[in-house]
């Protein structure tokens, strides 16, 4: 069950309420607490397929805007997680990725989340995310321009 709004383009889901680094494909939320969840888009999960492994750098690590906080490993795809935001890992998924390693497949924006971090420069790099409103626009370019078609893996 879905509990955010989204928008939709040939299949690829977008949460109205979240943040994009378009270049790189990742979503961002702010949580209540002042710290930020991140994960890979629908149109990344979509294009690099079925994920085989997930190694997270650990909490703990603190990383500069464009650094590496996990290596991903996919069908056909191996390469960084860049984090677009600087900060303290303080949280990752590889509980749930150990227990599903289809989670960002599945479900891309919840379950399939990635890194919490929190930030130590968010005024002065927030301002380089995008807003749903610039990213759908962007994405829809992208996804239209690369042909690609967004699906989910099911059980």
């Amino acid at each position: 069950m879905k509990s955010v709004t989204s928008q939709i383009y040939r299949g690829c889901e977008f949460p109205t309420h979240y943040f994009y680094d378009v270049e790189h494909d990742i979503w961002i939320r702010r949580d209540g607490d002042g710290n930020v969840t991140m994960g890979m888009t629908d149109p990344a999960q979509a294009q690099c397929g079925k994920f085989v492994h997930v190694h997270f750098k650990g909490a703990g690590r603190k990383l500069q805007r464009g650094q590496s906080a996990a290596t991903i490993e996919s069908a056909k795809w191996v390469g960084p997680f860049p984090t677009p935001l600087s900060g303290e890992i303080i949280a990752t998924n590889v509980a749930g990725f150990k227990q599903d390693m289809l989670l960002a497949n599945k479900d891309p924006y919840n379950a399939g989340w990635l890194i919490r971090l929190k930030p130590t420069q968010l005024e002065e790099e927030w301002v380089l995310l995008l807003s749903y409103e610039q990213a759908f626009d962007r994405y829809r370019e992208k996804i239209t321009e690369r042909n690609i078609q967004c699906y989910r893996c099911a059980d």
